[in-house]
């Protein structure tokens, strides 16, 4: 270890902040020091805890501190935030009114509960978005805002206004279903050691040094609960940097890391600034990005690490353009200097970036994996077998009661259910409370049968589970009895099929785990899935290029990274006049991407982008403005779409160049030295170089073509209009006899 290193892993009593830049080695300080605390100073693990921000970080701790001192290290707790603290919780749920097996939430689960009351309350969902009262929820729990409060201090239009009725509905249906959401692993902690004391102290005894990563990152419930824990002791360590506080969206403060010396007076700060990760080009750009924000702490990265590559600017014509050049580059990295293909990464701001690279990687035959799309465990077949499980453990479930009673259908309709829900309403009870004495409803005699017989499997499976009965072996009862497996067998389409094979590859997950878990529960398995993250989800030993958000690959690091999307109002996003602090954020997130990279690191920009349906000229990023101009060299290359290019003058609209109409273009050849290929459209006339008459814009050529099909786009450069981007479909063009 280095000194600073050293001086993090050895202060072992009071308050301690590492201030860790990008690449300075945190998580082996923060291994070393556990590993210090048990051996040297001679701590038990039972008495650290270890909050992290991913369940990856907890696990390559957890390695690590093994491969350091073997079995000292068992009785750690050591996890997220969300997953110690559902464990706290399910020892001491009943003390605010739960039992132990309480169903987990995800964001999807939540805003279903709320559809379902906004339908009660007779607002339209289509009108009044489930998701937009979800988060307005959501951020008021992350500030400890119970529904009482929002109500009377936080209404000022009509959808807080119907935010706070729904609110208010929504946490008594909660405690009705025994049910929380990751909202609540936060806030619920905090009540239950605000109303008794003495289960605070218990923990705060248990929990002698307390150790946190990614302080940056922490929102004023995570704020207030560790700190909860710490007052007693004070023996708490934070580790984070604040240039990498990037999730204000989500409720994280960045306060939290800039105030820890006014909230700890006695606390020591020890900055980690050698970086081991980039090339000093890499990091000498970082710094000139990162430097001109004004909110943060002050500290002066530095590597021993080579000078390296320049940094290299592509700038592209088009999306499909950039997508193209990138893939052409990771393939020249792989021939010249023997890269694999999980050796690269591409970062964008938003997900919808990605699947112009993955048409790029699949013309190719590169292989990739896309980090952050739909989860396994959030397809619909997946969640109905989970459905199912979920009732074994929690039948109060009631988003999985609703969601598989009729799943495959069993002629419980609409009518029914609604029938069913309003007499829960009616008579204050939980909606399986109805069900399960389906025989006292006023329901149409056979839809009281079907729901008997669904009750009575159900309640049999439960049996058998508590019987000894593997999950795994109730899982296959259970899309046996159900008819669900069925269904999807008879239905025999592509989909459907695949549906089918996504549902056998829940069974192994569920085989993997009753193999390599110590005492398996159905309860366990459950909690862990609702905890897995994009980032848990990443496989860095697969082979292939990774595509991801920026704000997904926090943590991690690849000798090759594309930065792409560098324009204005794409990244740095919804930048307003005087948003400051929006753009503060954006920069670091930009300064978080730059930092991914080892060895090269590309940024790229489009001039042109599809938007709405109609191509719209782009402004480069202000950030490639701050970048130091001495790290950088820009590329411009010969612009190429689908396997085909053009020449350079026929493809930036910025040039002001005098074309001469008449004269044919000729497309390049392909040579040693460039990756061009000629035009080859068939019998399509409308070729490049072709002369044509448009209504309204009059003559001109054909001066660049993209795309295919009914996406077939033409570049028309006009004798008296200039050029236009057109749609082939629909510009109604006419050829010129030449």
């Amino acid at each position: 270890m280095n000194e600073q290193q050293h001086a993090a892993v050895t202060h072992t009593k009071g308050p301690l902040l590492i201030v860790a830049g990008a690449g300075s080695g945190k998580t082996r300080v923060l291994t070393y020091r556990i590993a210090y605390l048990l051996q040297q100073h001679h701590a038990m693990p039972q008495n650290i805890l270890a909050l992290t921000f991913t369940n990856k970080a907890a696990r390559e701790m957890q390695d690590r501190i093994r491969n350091l001192i073997g079995e000292k290290a068992t009785g750690l707790w050591m996890g997220t935030f969300h997953s110690i603290f559902s464990k706290i919780l399910r020892f001491e749920a009943d003390k605010i009114g739960y039992s132990s097996k309480f169903s987990i939430y995800d964001t999807s689960d939540s805003e279903n509960a709320i559809k379902l009351i906004l339908k009660e309350l007779s607002f339209d969902p289509k009108e009044i978005k489930p998701k937009t009262i979800q988060r307005k929820i959501s951020d008021a729990k992350n500030q400890l805002i119970n529904p009482d409060t929002y109500k009377t201090k936080f209404v000022q239009s009509t959808l807080d206004d119907i935010a706070a009725r729904v609110f208010e509905i929504y946490e008594v249906r909660m405690r009705q279903t025994n049910a929380m959401d990751f909202d609540d692993l936060l806030i619920k902690p905090v009540k239950l050691f605000r109303e008794h004391p003495d289960v605070l102290e218990k923990y705060q005894d248990k929990f002698r040094h307390i150790l946190i990563d990614e302080y940056q990152d922490t929102n004023h419930a995570q704020y207030k609960v560790t700190k909860m824990l710490a007052e007693k002791y004070e023996n708490i360590c934070v580790v984070g940097d604040d240039a990498q506080s990037i999730y204000s969206f989500r409720g994280a403060d960045i306060s939290n890391i800039l105030n820890f010396k006014s909230d700890y007076e006695s606390a020591v700060e020890v900055p980690l600034e050698q970086n081991y990760r980039s090339t000093k080009f890499i990091l000498q750009c970082a710094d000139s990005v990162i430097k001109r924000n004004e909110k943060q702490i002050q500290k002066t990265l530095w590597t021993n690490n080579a000078e390296g590559e320049t940094i290299t600017l592509l700038e592209n014509f088009d999306e499909r353009d950039e997508a193209n050049r990138i893939v052409n580059h990771i393939t020249n990295l792989k021939y010249r200097q023997g890269y694999e293909n999980n050796d690269f990464a591409v970062l964008y701001r938003t997900n919808y970036q990605s699947r112009i690279f993955e048409e790029a990687f699949r013309r190719k035959n590169i292989a990739y994996q896309l980090v952050g799309g739909l989860s396994f465990y959030q397809r619909k077949e997946v969640k109905d077998v989970l459905a199912y499980l979920t009732l074994l453990v929690n039948p109060e479930d009631e988003q999985a009661l609703l969601r598989i009673i009729n799943e495959p259908s069993r002629g419980i309709g609409n009518k029914t259910l609604n029938d069913v829900i309003k007499k829960a309403r009616g008579e204050n009870k939980r909606v399986w409370n109805i069900v399960n004495n389906v025989e006292t409803a006023d329901l149409y005699k056979p839809a009281k049968e079907r729901i008997g017989l669904f009750v009575k499997m159900i309640d049999n499976l439960r049996a058998e589970l508590e019987g000894g009965v593997s999950i795994l072996e109730v899982t296959k009862k259970i899309l046996d009895q159900s008819g669900y497996m069925k269904a999807l067998v008879e239905e025999n389409s592509a989909q459907s099929l695949t549906r089918r094979d996504n549902v056998l590859e829940l069974q192994n997950a569920i085989a993997y785990y009753q193999q390599n878990t110590k005492n398996p529960n159905l309860a366990s398995f459950l909690q862990e899935l609702s905890l897995i993250t994009d980032t848990d989800k990443y496989d860095e030993n697969k082979p292939a290029v990774t595509l991801m958000t920026v704000h997904a690959s926090k943590g991690l690091e690849f000798p090759a990274v594309f930065i792409v999307g560098l324009e204005e109002n794409l990244f740095p996003m919804g930048a307003r006049e005087g948003e400051e602090a929006n753009i503060e954020e954006e920069r670091r997130l930009f300064y978080v991407a730059i930092t991914r990279a080892q060895k090269h690191l590309f940024f790229s920009y489009s001039k042109m982008r599809f938007k709405y349906g109609e191509e719209q000229r782009q402004a480069r990023s202000r950030f490639l403005n701050e970048v130091d101009s001495g790290v950088v060299r820009t590329e411009t290359g010969a612009t190429i779409f689908q396997n085909n290019s053009v020449d350079d003058e026929a493809t930036d609209p910025s040039m002001e160049i005098e074309y001469d109409w008449k004269s044919p273009i000729t497309s390049k050849k392909p040579s040693a030295t460039t990756s061009s290929y000629t035009y080859e459209y068939d019998d399509d006339p409308f070729r490049v170089g072709a002369l044509v008459i448009h209504s309204t814009f009059g003559a001109g050529k054909i001066v660049q073509r993209n795309g295919s099909g009914n996406d077939t786009r033409v570049v028309v450069f006009f004798k008296n209009r200039g050029q236009k981007t057109l749609m082939l479909r629909a510009a109604k063009l006419r050829l010129i006899n030449q």
